[in-house]
């Protein structure tokens, strides 16, 4: 067993935990900051496909995505020490602080610092977002990332069409695609 390996992805989704307040949205940007820009263990295109498939299954988001990272870099027990580092810390911090927590529920600084993270963690959203449009456009080409972004758009607000199919439908495209450029370098 690598142990480094295994104390990096214990502080990498430690850190990420610790940090995100606000729940799994908010610590997207974080793990995405630890594993593609602090560790290099993925690219950006990596990263962006576990998000996507994460997004489809049930559960929270965290979890999902540490436990899948864990386990691709370290086997079962990086999946475990993935998960533990994400899990554990937060259900100690709730346990020990939950009543307190509670009790200060309506006290203007409480209120003040829930308002004051939300802007921050839209920005850390967005800054993740372009990296990822920026990711389409080279491996689509703009009209292709553009074309496919606003059909996305409509599918779901215009049509109502619920996002885990629209991942679903993008993911066969993503896959049929490379094969049909396969086919015509050998034709």
């Amino acid at each position: 067993m690598n142990w480094k390996l295994q104390k990096d992805i214990f502080i990498a989704f430690f850190r990420s935990t610790m940090l995100g307040y606000g729940g799994g949205p908010s610590t997207i940007p974080l793990v995405h900051d630890e594993v593609v820009k602090r560790y290099k263990w993925m690219d950006d295109e990596e990263f962006a496909d576990i998000l996507a498939i994460g997004n489809t299954l049930p559960g929270p988001i965290a979890t999902k995505m540490s436990g899948y990272i864990g386990y691709r870099l370290g086997g079962w027990a990086g999946m475990l020490n993935a998960l533990f580092a994400t899990v554990i810390p937060t259900v100690v911090i709730l346990i020990g602080l939950i009543s307190l927590l509670a009790s200060f529920s309506e006290s203007p600084i409480v209120e003040g610092m829930t308002q004051a993270v939300t802007p921050v963690v839209g920005v850390m959203l967005l800054v993740m977002t372009f990296t990822f449009v920026k990711q389409s456009g080279k491996g689509l080409g703009w009209t292709g990332a553009i074309i496919l972004g606003v059909v996305s758009l409509i599918a779901m607000e215009l049509l109502g069409i619920h996002p885990a199919i629209l991942i679903v439908v993008l993911m066969a495209y993503a896959l049929l695609k490379p094969a049909k450029k396969q086919e015509e370098q050998k034709g």
